[in-house]
């Protein structure tokens, strides 16, 4: 319900808070005083357009803000889906600024217009003559059903599980297309990767390769050398190390006369060791070198294999053709890997479907069983506000597709007259009939709490008598389970409100403004004497004032 309304710079108002209680409220005020002006400012927080033209002060911002309780409202699902922090006092913002720019904040927290009005709508509805969309749409049209057949819970939690299966269905959809893009790849990178997989390539191959290929080439040249350098050290009379050790035997005489050569002769005998090892190493080395066509020719296939290979992948090393080779197999595990997860999605889908539908299902045939019941108690309210040969049909079908609200299209088609065929609501009634209509079904509905709070701007239009009384008994009971606001021009529907606003303006210094007033008892009479009396207030018109505060 609007627990609080303030309204800053708009129009003619200056400053003015409103604390709005539940149940039953009425405003009145002569025409001009400035109703339409607070509805006005009550349509920006529901997501109006509005521009600078609406600034009193045009120095100033405009600033409208109610505060709404949201308690037990089925609004769960809204602050979630939108990532907003829910709060038992909901407050919805907006201003305008002096260049007309416009912000939307919902608890403090910055909107954009539509969510405001996604919002606005659920909690306060504007009902007049000349405004009833909300009639003829489809969504409302379900809500209706859903709340007198008990079902907002259940497609509270259905929406929820469709929103789920929506989103999953989306990942399956986004991971198709990437499978589609990677199976287009696949048979060639596994063509790639076969290739380099059966290859066998080894870090380091390719250095070792050049390597031993270099030596194999040259191995007469290198074999000749090594022989040449084996007579030097150890083939022969002069070789080095005969005379090394006979140097070291030279050494080892002197040793006797001048003991410091010692440290020589130890050096000299260290190199004598090595050079054996040296030989005998070189020695080996010449045995094992031997010249091989059948080996070159392998190594030479082998290194022109590992040429092409990384001129193919254009890379310059073995290291980064095996980088290649494991990024193969890893695009390949993924295309697995996503098969897998295709599959699981799937699945997941269906069963997500397959809940859906019977969810649906049981939403539908609920729908169907309270469908004739409320057409009956329409028509029935229908009767008491002076449309005796009203009909009305809710037609409801079942549909192949998920959606939101479950798998039902509906349309409520109503003739106010004999003999007048069943149409859409907004084809074939008037509107003081749309406006009488959406009285019964809030009436119907008011109940179930479907809507927290709904003002209704000059209801009584066209209306008069006995019908007005009616009128105002149908407010005042739903007021029993909502808040109702009504701008009334009526002294019967005045005088059934449990709280009576009255609207009056006010002119000081060339300057015009809109005030709003909380009336008291004696206030009230006053009032209503002056609606009974046109203004001349006379002593039977305040009499009858308070036979109608005593009703």
């Amino acid at each position: 319900m609007l627990s609080k309304l303030t309204i800053e710079n708009y129009a003619l108002i200056d400053h003015l808070e409103i604390d709005f209680p539940d149940g039953f409220s009425v405003i009145t005020g002569e025409t001009g005083a400035g109703k339409s002006i607070l509805l006005g400012a009550i349509s920006l927080i529901l997501g109006q357009r509005g521009d600078a033209s609406v600034l009193l002060n045009k120095s100033r911002k405009c600033i409208v803000e109610g505060t709404f309780l949201t308690k037990d409202y089925h609004l769960n699902d809204f602050f979630s889906s939108n990532l907003l922090d829910q709060e038992e006092n909901t407050i919805l913002r907006r201003e305008i600024n002096q260049t007309g720019k416009s912000r939307a904040f919902i608890n403090d927290t910055p909107v954009n217009i539509g969510l405001l009005k996604t919002l606005g709508d659920r909690l306060l509805n504007i009902h007049s003559q000349h405004s009833i969309v909300t009639l003829n749409d489809a969504n409302f049209q379900l809500a209706v059903i859903d709340s007198y057949a008990g079902n907002l819970n259940t497609v509270e939690q259905y929406r929820e599980n469709f929103h789920n299966y929506i989103t999953v269905n989306s990942e399956l959809e986004v991971l198709i297309q990437k499978e589609i893009k990677l199976r287009s790849e696949r048979d060639y990178h596994n063509f790639l990767y076969l290739e380099l997989q059966e290859a066998g390539i080894k870090e380091g191959e390719q250095e070792s390769g050049e390597e031993r290929l270099e030596i194999l080439s040259h191995a007469e040249e290198i074999k000749t050398q090594l022989q040449k350098i084996t007579t030097m050290l150890s083939e022969g009379e002069k070789c080095a190390l005969n005379q090394i050790s006979e140097v070291i035997s030279s050494i080892q005489y002197i040793s006797r006369f001048h003991f410091t050569i010692n440290e020589l002769s130890d050096r000299v005998k260290t190199n004598f060791i090595d050079l054996k090892d040296i030989s005998r190493e070189i020695l080996k080395m010449e045995e094992e070198v031997h010249f091989d066509p059948a080996e070159i020719e392998k190594i030479s296939r082998r290194l022109d294999l590992l040429y092409n290979l990384e001129k193919k992948h254009n890379v310059s090393t073995i290291e980064s053709l095996i980088h290649v080779r494991d990024k193969l197999a890893l695009r390949l595990q993924e295309v697995i890997s996503l098969d897998e997860r295709i599959e699981e999605l799937t699945n997941k889908v269906k069963f997500l479907k397959d809940e859906l539908y019977i969810q649906a299902m049981k939403i539908s045939v609920r729908r169907q069983n309270v469908s004739n019941e409320i057409e009956k108690k329409i028509l029935e309210i229908l009767k008491m506000l002076g449309i005796p040969d009203a009909r009305i049909h809710l037609e409801l079908t079942r549909c192949e597709n998920l959606s939101e609200d479950g798998i039902d299209l509906v349309r409520f088609l109503f003739s106010a007259n004999k003999g007048v065929e069943l149409d859409e609501i907004s084809k074939i009634a008037s509107g003081g009939e749309q406006s009488r209509l959406m009285l019964s079904i809030k009436s119907m509905i008011s109940q179930k709490n479907l809507l927290p709070t709904i003002i209704f701007d000059e209801i009584d239009n066209g209306v008069s008598g006995n019908v007005a009384g009616k009128v105002a008994s149908i407010l005042k009971k739903m007021g029993q389970t909502m808040q109702v606001i009504a701008i009334t021009h009526l002294p019967q529907i005045a005088g059934q409100g449990e709280s009576h606003f009255w609207v009056f303006k006010t002119s000081e210094n060339d300057t015009t403004q809109t005030h709003i007033k909380k009336l008291n008892r004696d206030e009230r009479i006053h009032e209503i004497a002056k609606m009974l009396s046109n203004k001349n207030v006379t002593s039977s018109a305040i009499k009858t004032a308070e036979e109608l505060l005593m009703n």
